[in-house]
């Protein structure tokens, strides 16, 4: 195999940059009210052309302010779990770790639910109370995060067994609570809590909120990404890699916090989509190879794709009704991770 340089890397994201882009103009065009593409083309020249005022009142407030926030929050959503799945089963040499194995979405869902309990009994003005279940969920995963990582340590050091399975132990924990809390809701918040556990980028998001994540994910995936020639020589093993002159304990904090940073980001916002993380490494790796330098940011574009398909199929199968995002990458991803799974089987 060829080594890796910048001009290959630069080509290959550049591929899938191109991709994400036609994936984002169909997203742009499909749904209940149908655009065509002229009107689309003409709308986002005179947008790039700062000429908001003489946008047309029949494509404007449809494709700029439904669904271009959703499209890119869903980008932001899967590329963060995209490079968090990369990351843990680079970490924990597991190919089927992912962001939900060490609970950090049960965590985040435990947080935008309390968040809704205290909601229902405040009286808070629109935009404080757009903001309070992100904001909770948060929290959530964040608690989670330091919860698991106090009981990944052993001796002073993470042992990746442990964390494991201290993941797994906190998130059943943290699913009989989520059973519990669900029961002290109304049936409208009901509702729409089950609906957000299953996946959801219907809810309107504040346009500060979409900056914050997306410095967010670039600060902590440029941090894993720091990391990448160190993930590679930590395949070969842990005791390798330090004779290799790898600080592995670093290594161990930096892309466990990081990937962690990014799902809770990610859950806060759009709830439990699985198989995202799982699956896209897997696919990508199997296109590109293994090499971290590659596979972290051709993971972040093959994340983004992946959501903004399965938003798009999620908002018109059904439509003027919405299935759950999360129901979709679920369809698709449990076929295609058997597939996986036999091949590597076989």
């Amino acid at each position: 195999m060829r080594p890796l340089t910048l001009g290959r890397l630069l080509f290959r994201c550049g591929i899938l940059a191109a991709l994400l882009f036609v994936v984002v103009v169909v997203a742009l065009k499909m749904g209940a009210v149908q655009v065509s593409l002229y009107g689309l083309g003409r709308d986002l020249i005179r947008v790039l052309l700062r000429q908001s005022s003489a946008i047309s009142t029949d494509y404007g407030m449809i494709v700029l302010d439904i669904r271009l926030p959703r499209i890119l929050l869903g980008i932001v959503v899967g590329a963060s779990l995209s490079v968090a799945g990369a990351s843990f089963q680079a970490l924990l040499r597991n190919p089927l770790a992912d962001p939900y194995v060490l609970g950090v979405s049960s965590g985040a869902a435990v947080g935008a639910i309390v968040a809704l309990i205290i909601e229902n009994h405040l009286a808070l003005s629109p935009e404080l109370a757009g903001l309070i279940t992100p904001i909770g969920a948060f929290f959530g995963a964040a608690l989670t995060i330091a919860a698991v990582f106090f009981l990944g340590r052993r001796d002073g050091h993470i042992d990746s067994s442990t964390l494991l399975l201290g993941g797994i132990i906190t998130a059943s924990f943290l699913s009989a609570i989520i059973m519990f809390l669900m029961n002290t809701l109304a049936g409208s918040n009901l509702r729409g809590t089950v609906f957000w556990l299953m996946g959801d980028l219907s809810t309107p998001q504040p346009r500060s909120l979409l900056y914050f994540l997306s410095f967010g994910f670039l600060v902590a995936a440029g941090a894993i990404y720091t990391t990448a020639s160190d993930l590679n020589l930590l395949l070969a093993g842990e005791k390798e890699a330090m004779h290799l002159g790898v600080d592995v304990p670093r290594v161990r904090i930096v892309v466990y916090l990081a990937a962690s940073i990014l799902t809770g980001l990610a859950v806060s916002v759009s709830g439990a989509i699985g198989y995202v993380g799982l699956l896209v490494p897997h696919v990508m790796r199997l296109i590109f190879g293994a090499d971290h330098r590659m596979l972290l940011p051709a993971s972040a574009l093959g994340g983004a794709i992946a959501i903004v398909i399965a938003d798009t199929l999620a908002r018109t199968i059904v439509a003027p009704s919405e299935l759950p995002v999360g129901a979709m990458t679920a369809m698709a991803g449990a076929p295609l991770f058997i597939y996986l799974l036999r091949r590597r089987l076989t």
